[in-house]
């Protein structure tokens, strides 16, 4: 597997955190870096770490894990989603909407990256520098993910409630969406 492959895998990765930085952006009343860093780096890892660990557990779990990701993913982003459009009917002022803590980032983390578990199986078959992979991988999400903040903040600023209801729907639908892929397949 070439460069060039790698590159478009890692964008194609990407494409789900870069969904839910969008909507992390929505979020912030204003573009706050440091929190932007935060979710850009648990994005950027976790999107580089599952490959690892599907190249880790090679053909022995192949079928397993591909029998199982797009229900987790499905059920993780689901409950995030609805939970997203539960807060935009909250009248109650609180910070609690961008929350970047860890166990919030791990969850989106986890579900944004499942399909990176497989594609490092699939590693596992392929001649593939998987050193230079995730780290390819994790560069690229690592600044989609930044791009995603900073284009949902735009947006989110002059919509706010609309804005987090569409967030939860967009999250939804990404789940939805793996979900249907995975088991027309």
């Amino acid at each position: 597997m070439g460069i060039i492959e790698i590159v478009l895998v890692g964008i194609g990765l990407a494409m789900d955190a870069f969904a839910v930085s969008i909507c992390k952006g929505l979020s912030m009343k204003k573009i706050d870096m440091k929190k932007t860093l935060i979710i850009a780096t648990y994005f950027g890892i976790f999107q580089a770490g599952m490959p690892i660990i599907g190249f880790t557990l090679g053909t022995g779990f192949e079928s397993f894990v591909t029998q199982i990701d797009h229900w987790i993913a499905f059920i993780l982003l689901s409950f995030i989603g609805i939970n997203m459009i539960r807060e935009s009917f909250n009248n109650e002022e609180e910070e609690k909407v961008d929350d970047v803590s860890p166990k919030t980032m791990i969850i989106l983390a986890i579900a944004t990256s499942i399909d990176a578990l497989a594609v490092g199986i699939t590693f596992a078959f392929l001649e593939v520098n998987i050193i230079f992979a995730v780290l390819m991988i994790g560069v690229i999400t690592f600044i989609i993910s930044i791009l995603g903040v900073f284009i949902g903040n735009r947006f989110g600023n002059k919509f706010e409630k609309s804005a987090q209801i569409l967030g939860g729907v967009i999250l939804i639908f990404i789940g939805i969406k793996i979900l249907i892929e995975h088991l027309m397949a």
